[in-house]
């Protein structure tokens, strides 16, 4: 319930009201439901002229002390009895009297411009912005900056980590170095540069042809490349000459780490033993170069328990550099999505452009089917609406849907992964489809997803990680897919069509009494109120993710939900 925008009862007769009391309810109702806060406006006398009812998510205040005319002072003592108390993330200042916390309270929403963040329970944090304008009325905005202090919270512990492993490489008694999938050095420790006499800036950015003689940079790069394409370990040995004269013999190894696509390649530098001893690495190598002098020996190792590492089919390792002059539109409207994707497409060689949306889409293909230039791909944000989609369709372009982390991150395999599957034969149109057959045995996820978009990033995910689905768009149709084909997972959104996720869930759980089994029901939210995550286990949800999803976010759902029994989750 949400308080109409009318003119409060006020004690003075000779007030004028506010221009902006004339404002409909409905409009504004309407605009504060499109935006993720709530808002509180009260006039000079401290009268409330409308509250959102957003700000029931926020405060369980009785529903009467947001109606217009209700004192400030009441709707604030109404917060108060709530029992929510602030814990500022500055300091705690103490337990306050209510009449102080009031009189607090009060004085601050009296003051130009004011903000504030406090902490609700453990996992909340909440926003207050308050202005007072110069004819007395007031404004306050209430919204949840709980994901972005996780976020914040995330970075610094991600930048403490790095911080950590800068240090511990920089102590380490040995010379090391990481190279990116270009050869280029972006990591050397302390010990590198002491053997070098050199420093990390005059290292970092280039190349072992900028800082070595060529022989020796080819015979570097040239066991850095096939460490990288078959992630066989290299092991060389080598006689270097100190700058005392004393000659020692040298061991360096080289590993693969990272993904396909993001491969780093590690080295490091240690004396061998002077009893005269080989390395044992030497006994198991699948082969070995020694020069005619015997001054290096150099060894590969084959990879060791691939049969237990799980490559997931949407990270197939192709060279981006083979699709070098292809022609790639991006349509988002986030800048920072669109300054990453743009950058990685211009240093793999792709010719690549962006617009912000629909509009601009729609007139640039136009232009382009005009002057006869053919494009290879569309990458569209997931946020953007289904016309952008049904322009690529309309111009008969192929297309993919990613999210802002895909984009800023994933653009390269994702890409690369389109264009494999199309040399093999499979067209973009196989990128798109969703599941609709009845070849379902052994289905393992079932998603209930009414939005186009949606569905197909779910499809998309879900065929590149190798799992069998379905989706179903109403509540109705996904009760019924369940029950024919029992899916060892299922992902419930919470708004859908004919009846929502909630009775959804309850339906399913319902049906499975008596039988002993149980389907692991995960719900997708958009909002992480607590009321939704409480109302998703009274359901019978077993628990909560967030959109946008992604592969991470998913296959650690199944990693944790899926069991060894084909088509069902016991109890």
């Amino acid at each position: 319930m949400s308080a109409g925008f009318e003119k409060a009862d006020t004690s003075s007769a000779s007030d004028v009201t506010p221009p902006g009391a004339d404002l409909q309810t409905a409009l504004f109702d309407a605009v504060c439901d499109s935006l993720s806060a709530a808002f509180v406006v009260y006039d000079r006398n401290d009268l409330l002229i409308f509250a959102s009812r957003q700000v029931l998510e926020f405060f369980p205040v009785p529903e009467d002390v947001l109606r217009p005319g209700t004192r400030l002072r009441d709707f604030l003592g109404a917060v108060y009895d709530t029992g929510i108390r602030e814990q500022t993330l500055t300091r705690q200042t103490g337990s306050l009297s209510r009449e102080d916390w009031l009189s607090q309270r009060i004085a601050s929403h009296w003051r130009e411009r004011f903000e504030s963040v406090e902490r609700h329970r453990s996992d909340r944090w909440v926003r207050f912005l308050k202005r007072r304008l110069p004819n007395g009325y007031g404004v306050t905005i209430i919204s949840d900056i709980s994901e972005m202090r996780k976020r914040e919270e995330q970075w610094r512990y991600d930048l403490e980590r790095v911080q950590l492993t800068e240090d511990i490489l920089d102590h380490l008694p040995f010379p090391l170095f990481v190279k990116d999938r270009n050869l280029t050095y972006v990591a050397v420790n302390q010990a590198f540069c002491e053997k070098y006499q050199t420093t990390a800036d005059e290292v970092l950015g280039r190349k072992s042809g900028e800082l070595f003689s060529p022989d020796i940079a080819k015979r570097f790069e040239e066991s850095d490349r096939h460490v990288l394409e078959t992630g066989e370990m290299s092991v060389s040995r080598q006689r270097q000459i100190a700058r005392d004269g004393t000659e020692r013999d040298i061991v360096s190894r080289k590993h693969r780490i990272g993904k396909p696509g993001r491969y780093f390649l590690v080295s490091t530098m240690q004396d061998l033993p002077r009893d005269g001893g080989d390395l044992d690495e030497f006994d198991q190598a699948s082969e070995i170069t020694t020069s005619s002098n015997q001054s290096y020996r150099r060894a590969y190792l084959p990879v060791t328990n691939t049969s237990q590492r799980r490559e997931p089919a949407a990270m197939e390792a192709i060279v981006p550099e083979n699709f070098s002059g292809r022609k790639i539109l991006v349509v988002t409207s986030d800048l920072a999505a669109e300054t990453a994707a743009l950058r990685t497409l211009v240093k793999y060689g792709f010719e690549s452009c962006a617009v912000r949306g629909e509009d601009e889409e729609e007139r640039f293909l136009e232009i382009a089917s005009c002057s006869g230039i053919t494009l290879d791909l569309l990458v569209i944000d997931n946020q953007m609406g289904m016309r952008c989609l049904e322009l690529a369709e309309q111009y008969g372009i192929p297309a993919l849907v990613m999210d802002g982390f895909q984009m800023a991150n994933e653009l390269t395999f994702q890409i690369a992964r389109h264009f494999n599957r199309s040399r093999r034969g499979n067209g973009a149109e196989g990128e798109w489809e969703i599941t609709t057959t009845d070849e379902t045995v052994g289905l393992q996820v079932l998603v209930a997803e009414d939005n186009d978009i949606n569905q197909i990033v779910f499809t998309q995910i879900l065929e590149g990680l190798g799992y069998r689905h379905m989706i179903a768009a109403t509540g109705e149709e996904v009760v019924r897919l369940w029950a024919e084909h029992r899916p060892q997972i299922v992902l419930m959104d919470i708004s859908l069509p004919v009846f929502n996720g909630f009775e959804a869930s309850r339906l399913i759980r319902q049906m499975e009494e008596g039988q002993g089994t149980r389907t692991p029901i995960i719900g997708v939210l958009t909002q992480a109120f607590e009321r939704d995550r409480a109302e998703c286990a009274n359901a019978g949800m077993d628990d909560v993710i967030m959109k946008p999803v992604s592969p991470d976010i998913l296959e650690t759902v199944f990693q944790k939900y899926l069991t060894a029994d084909p088509l069902q989750a016991r109890n």
